[in-house]
């Protein structure tokens, strides 16, 4: 896949010490990776590069809304997300990126393409189910909901039942329980 210029963090000609990033992620970001669940996104995401001697320490944070469907009525609702990242960048002889927080450049490399790091981030910030809010508190009004309600089974406590239809048996063995008492 080819990779997004503004997601490329030179770092050879940085000094020692922290550098800030900052990145507006949208729509068209998801769309380069034919991602297609989200509607819409508006979300804000800050790097903080810290450049060592021997190594690179990166923290991600993002923050914002995307525009998702529900999963039980298939409404879009804004979700608000949040969630960080920390990356550790060393040096070795080869590219390896097995691990989940750890990732070996050759040494030479002079920049760093981060555009991965922030779709996992932001696609794993969203819950796994999707509730629209409006059926938690019930301000939701959906055919899907109406039509749910309708066909779900409907439970009836019969609270006229009369000792008389329980079986006697039971009746005896009640007597043992409050005799032990």
């Amino acid at each position: 896949m080819k990779a997004l210029k503004e997601f490329i963090i030179q770092f050879v000609g940085l000094k020692i010490g922290k550098h800030h990033f900052e990145h507006s992620i949208e729509q068209a970001f998801f769309d380069f990776f034919e991602y297609e669940e989200f509607n819409d996104v508006k979300v804000d995401v800050d790097i903080q590069l810290e450049k060592k001697s021997t190594l690179l320490e990166l923290h991600f944070k993002a923050s914002g809304i995307v525009n998702i469907n529900c999963d039980l009525t298939n409404e879009p609702y804004n979700q608000t997300i949040e969630n960080e990242f920390d990356l550790v960048v060393k040096f070795g002889d080869e590219y390896n990126d097995e691990y989940e927080d750890i990732l070996i450049v050759p040494h030479g490399t002079y920049e760093i393409n981060v555009q991965q790091y922030i779709y996992e981030l932001i696609v794993l910030a969203v819950p796994i189910k999707r509730v629209h809010p409006g059926i938690e508190d019930g301000t939701l009004n959906s055919e899907i909901l109406e039509k749910l309600e309708e066909l779900s089974p409907k439970f009836k406590e019969n609270k006229d039942k009369k000792e008389e239809d329980i079986d006697p048996r039971w009746n005896t063995l009640k007597k043992l329980l409050t005799d032990n008492k």
